[in-house]
């Protein structure tokens, strides 16, 4: 009995000798379970780098094809413009070196009359051909010819040659012409499908070409126009609309650097960061009519001299046949300016292509001149009076954009921290939120350190372990005191596990804490710059409100007093 005992106590050594060594076994595999669980969210986090780093890739590679078919294209383009009417860009460039041979006089009528003879025969379609033949015609004092080039030039394209001699008969000092000339062109013009070189007609009246008499006659003419559109049902909306999306497209984009602890933070950040921009869009907006407003127009001091930048312009722009390559020219010109990116380029050419239209309304003429110059050929001075007569549109537009993205500004901000929420309207309840988190994650701990126990397992070894114990077989009796001891390790070790968790929860509240108050603090930097950028609304529709047509409308060559 005695050396079955000491055999039993000889195996009991070496059964606690194994668990040990089993213990640092678990221990082991679980540090390297823990080691393995720490590389998937790692290889997790760098395939999402990869597949984002792919994306980009992908992105750019499209936007250097995009890029180089358009530069190839757009050469194309050009090289069919010039081919198909570069004879045009000849008659255009003859225009003002005729007059201005003629105020000179050292060219002799007869080459001036050689040179538009033969630009009628290069371009016979053309309508500035007969025109300029009728011009160098009347110069030479050759009625029969004028009036049979002058029948000619109207029946290719009416509308033109008579804005091209009402300008040109104003450059003479024939008041009376031009005013004649002026009521023929506005005649023909219909308020819902003007020609696009009716902007050369609102260069005219903000430079003051065409006199006192002359601008009466075309503010007149441009109040009809507005009060015969307006009558028409939804044209006020449809107007704030066409505003509301032009302004829109002034939005500026939040930098990634900015907030970034609301970003990862807020729940609600997509609601934040457009509501920034909405508010930032009045400082773009102020800017954009900063632009415009400062400064002095330089007129031209003499009336030729107006008028020969008038009549550039108006020769210069291309005709109706030619707006099909002109479009496609635009539009690769956009994709080259924005370096392949095809879809920010339709977007800018949304807004363009009106421009590019055959025939517009008027009111869609003082958008493109208001916010498209170049586009729509009009100078500083038009594009100062097209907002001033479209500042009613503008404001309705600025304030239902101020009002929307005041509404969907939210009031109470979530916050997530892990599993744990809360609200803030401005980090004022910082304390409330801080108790908020730390009852939440000692609410944690405790349910962590509960878990710690004895499982139903454990005691059921303890049960086997007895009855083995108790058996009287050597054998069965060595596994019980081996299931006792496993229970026994366990259970002294339940006491490190439990201090290892408070310690783990201790320091994920006080990372935690930190990390609430810093995107409070933001919130609060948020609060500020949303309320100092939305502040500047009210600035922006004063200035857009002091806009008066009539102060943009010049004097500069009207020998009188200006006629209200």
């Amino acid at each position: 009995m005695s050396e079955q005992l000491a055999i039993s106590a000889a195996n009991l050594a070496v059964i606690e000798s194994s668990l040990s060594a089993l213990n640092n076994n678990i221990s082991t595999v679980s540090g390297q379970v823990t080691e393995v669980g720490r590389e998937l969210v790692s290889t997790k986090s760098e395939l999402e780098n990869l597949v984002q780093e792919f994306h980009t890739f992908v992105q750019a590679d499209l936007k250097a094809k995009e890029l180089q078919l358009a530069d190839t294209r757009i050469i194309n383009v050009r090289q069919e413009l010039a081919k198909t009417f570069g004879h045009y860009d000849t008659v255009r460039r003859h225009t003002t070196g005729i007059l201005q041979a003629a105020d000179l006089s050292f060219v002799r009528k007869e080459t001036i009359t050689l040179a538009t003879e033969q630009l009628m025969l290069d371009a016979p379609r053309y309508w500035l051909a007969p025109a300029l033949v009728a011009l160098s015609a009347w110069l030479a004092d050759s009625r029969p010819l004028a009036e049979r080039a002058l029948s000619a030039a109207l029946s290719r394209d009416d509308r033109k040659v008579s804005l091209f001699f009402a300008l040109i008969t104003r450059r003479g000092g024939r008041h009376l012409a031009s005013r004649q000339w002026l009521d023929r062109y506005f005649a023909q013009q219909d308020c819902r499908a003007l020609d696009r070189e009716t902007v050369i007609l609102l260069d005219a009246v903000a430079y003051g070409i065409f006199g006192a008499e002359g601008r009466a006659q075309c503010a007149a003419r441009m109040k009809e126009w507005l009060t015969d559109l307006g009558a028409a049902a939804g044209f006020i909306d449809l107007q704030r609309q066409r505003w509301s999306a032009a302004l829109r497209f002034m939005l500026p984009r939040i930098p990634g650097t900015e907030y970034p602890y609301l970003r990862r933070q807020c729940p609600d950040w997509s609601s934040l960061e457009p509501a920034l921009a909405g508010a930032r869009l009045h400082a773009q907006v102020a800017a954009w009519s900063a632009r415009i407003f400062t400064g002095e127009i330089h007129v031209p001091p003499q009336v030729a001299v107006a008028v020969d930048d008038l009549l550039d312009k108006l020769v210069a722009r291309f005709d109706d046949e030619e707006l099909p390559l002109r479009r496609d020219e635009r539009k690769l010109a956009l994709i080259i300016e924005e370096n392949g990116d095809k879809l920010a380029a339709e977007k800018r050419f949304d807004l363009d292509k009106e421009a590019l239209e055959q025939t517009v309304d008027f009111t869609q003429l003082l958008t493109n001149a208001a916010l498209n110059p170049e586009t729509a050929g009009a100078t500083l001075a038009t594009q100062r009076m097209a907002i001033a007569l479209s500042r009613e549109w503008i404001i309705a537009a600025h304030d239902e954009i101020s009002a929307q993205n005041r509404a969907a500004t939210p009031l109470e901000v979530k916050l997530a921290i892990g599993n744990w929420s809360g609200t803030s309207r401005d980090g004022s309840n910082e304390g409330e939120l801080v108790a908020s988190l730390a009852r939440h994650s000692l609410a944690k701990q405790t349910a962590a350190v509960a878990a710690v126990k004895l499982t139903p397992i454990h005691w059921g070894a303890v049960v086997l372990g007895v009855v083995l114990l108790f058996a009287g077989w050597p054998f069965p009796a060595v596994l019980g005191i081996a299931a006792i001891a496993w229970v026994g390790w366990v259970y002294f070790g339940l006491e490190k596990r439990r201090t290892a968790i408070i310690a783990q929860h201790t320091a994920g509240r006080e990372n935690d804490t930190k990390l609430l108050r810093a995107t409070l603090a933001e919130l609060v930097d948020w609060r500020k710059d949303y309320a100092k950028a939305d502040a500047e609304a009210e600035q922006v529709r004063a200035s857009l409100a002091a806009a008066n047509p009539e102060e943009h409308l010049q004097t500069r060559y009207e020998s009188g007093r200006a006629i209200s």
